[in-house]
């Protein structure tokens, strides 16, 4: 079977920025996706399309089809005691914000800045180029629930009982990451 649209794969890969530096890897088909609902960055899953079981490729992935430009207009500083108390601030810890109709969006802990904490809309990897090197272990049919809820189930996916954490830098969007 070749990738195509509500396939899901299994795949290893190595994430390398520009400078060669490997900042996220996976190894043992233990990474998993739903091709065609914006479980990685568009840039790559473009690239994997009429890919087999065992077929290999190092495909580099341009900002914009990757992590998207920083924008400036993202980063915005909040007063400190608008977080609870004992909320530990890690920079490049990932949150979610609610916006005033009620949709999340993912910022991360730029800094701190005084009495405010600094956050960044802008991706961690906007304006890198992504360096990717795939192989691919294994091709199938989703499932019609898998299809409904826009994810990976079972053994490399999504489980519906843990807490949504652990999502890597392959270019999980706005399910997680």
């Amino acid at each position: 079977m070749k990738i195509a649209k509500d396939s899901v794969v299994s795949m290893d890969y190595e994430l390398r920025l520009a400078d060669d530096e490997v900042i996220d890897s996976s190894s043992g088909g233990e990474f998993s996706f739903l091709v065609g609902h914006e479980n990685i960055v568009p840039g790559l899953e473009s690239e994997l399309l009429g890919m087999g079981v065992g077929d290999k490729k190092d495909v580099q992935v341009q900002p914009l089809l990757g992590y998207g430009t920083r924008d400036e207009s993202k980063v915005i500083a909040v007063p400190r005691n608008v977080l609870p108390a004992d909320f530990q601030i890690e920079i490049g810890l990932p949150l979610e914000l609610e916006d005033e109709k009620g949709e999340t969006f993912p910022v991360w802990i730029a800094g701190v800045n005084g009495d405010d904490v600094v956050l960044d809309g802008n991706h961690p990897l906007a304006d890198e180029v992504l360096n990717f090197s795939v192989s691919i272990t294994e091709v199938r049919e989703a499932s019609a629930t898998e299809i409904a809820h826009g994810h990976v189930h079972g053994a490399h996916g999504h489980d519906h009982g843990d807490d949504h954490s652990g999502h890597d830098h392959s270019g999980h969007s706005g399910h997680s990451h």
